[in-house]
């Protein structure tokens, strides 16, 4: 099962959990917050998955991309792949790093992910 392209501009090559080579899809959305979204890839990572890379790896994007942390949106796509599985139904969440260890996820409405690319 491929996520299809229409899901993110470019593959960002990161270093997962015990640094280990992973990957997920990357779209940067340039207003007058920069929105940065990351989308799984599935069978496509070989290694962390963007939930399980969380901050890090908003921070390596930022690094890589001349970023800063506080002065984003960041969200998180889990894509749709025309499986029968509802697992695999498309999501959206905004992530929140501000709250201190653990952050906030929030699911996107059907109105507030398609405001998003609008």
């Amino acid at each position: 099962m491929r996520v299809p392209e229409k899901y993110y501009d470019e593959i960002f090559n990161f270093k997962g959990q015990w640094d280990m080579p992973s990957c997920c899809g990357l779209k940067i959305l340039r207003r007058d917050t920069t929105v940065v979204i990351v989308t799984e890839l599935y069978q496509d990572n070989p290694g962390t998955s963007v939930t399980a890379a969380g901050k890090n790896l908003a921070e390596q994007i930022c690094g890589a991309k001349g970023l800063k942390l506080n002065e984003i949106m960041y969200f998180e796509c889990k894509p749709g792949t025309d499986s029968k599985l509802s697992f695999y139904d498309e999501e959206y969440f905004q992530v929140d790093f501000s709250g201190g260890a653990e952050p906030v996820y929030r699911l996107l409405s059907a109105e507030e992910v398609k405001a998003l690319f609008s």
